[in-house]
């Protein structure tokens, strides 16, 4: 593998760090309802386990009320008491075949737990970009040692691989604060 082949592939998954952070901080609730908040319930179907995307159309009906209507009728009351023992503190409300969860106001103490656990999604990816760039490092090292390489091009390709970290690490922080301020939004 070449130092440019390095590079490149510490830049993908260093993206693929960024989009797995994003969908995990649209997860994390705000006062605003957003169907990606019931992504990681599951749902008794057929005797399995599926995600609730799969047997019910999820959609906003305003911005403080999630609609979900089951594609099957015997479905609803499964996804009413999924949705109603998931983490999340829901208590949605059965209208014929359609389900409304509304989004209940965040209390401040409940705003600043949801700060800090966007915090916490930050850092984890800091750190895996970071463990990426070490990784990436280490091979420039390896290529340099079986004389691949030369000593100068080791030195340019970790100052390039540190550019490229630099701006994931800052775009990282700029997601984070968009979501923190999105959390304490009233």
């Amino acid at each position: 593998m070449s130092i440019a082949e390095i590079k490149t592939n510490t830049e993908a998954k260093m993206g693929q760090s960024i989009e797995a952070l994003k969908h995990n901080l649209s997860r994390i609730r705000t006062g605003r309802a957003n169907p990606a908040l019931l992504d990681a319930i599951h749902v008794e179907y057929y005797g399995s386990m599926v995600p609730l995307s799969q047997v019910a159309n999820v959609s906003l009906i305003d911005s403080r009320t999630i609609s979900v209507q089951p594609w099957e009728k015997n479905m609803a009351a499964k996804v009413e008491k999924a949705i109603r023992e998931s983490e999340l503190g829901l208590n949605p409300a059965a209208m014929g075949d359609l389900i409304r969860v509304p989004m209940p106001p965040m209390s401040e103490e409940r705003r600043k737990e949801m700060t800090k656990l966007a915090r916490h999604e930050g850092e984890s990816s800091k750190v895996a970009i970071r463990n990426l760039r070490r990784d990436a490092n280490e091979g420039v090292k390896k290529l340099v040692k079986d004389k691949e390489a030369s000593e100068d091009d080791q030195k340019r390709s970790e100052a390039d691989i540190q550019k490229i970290t630099d701006k994931h690490i800052a775009e990282i922080d700029v997601l984070v604060a968009a979501k923190e301020q999105d959390i304490m939004a009233v």
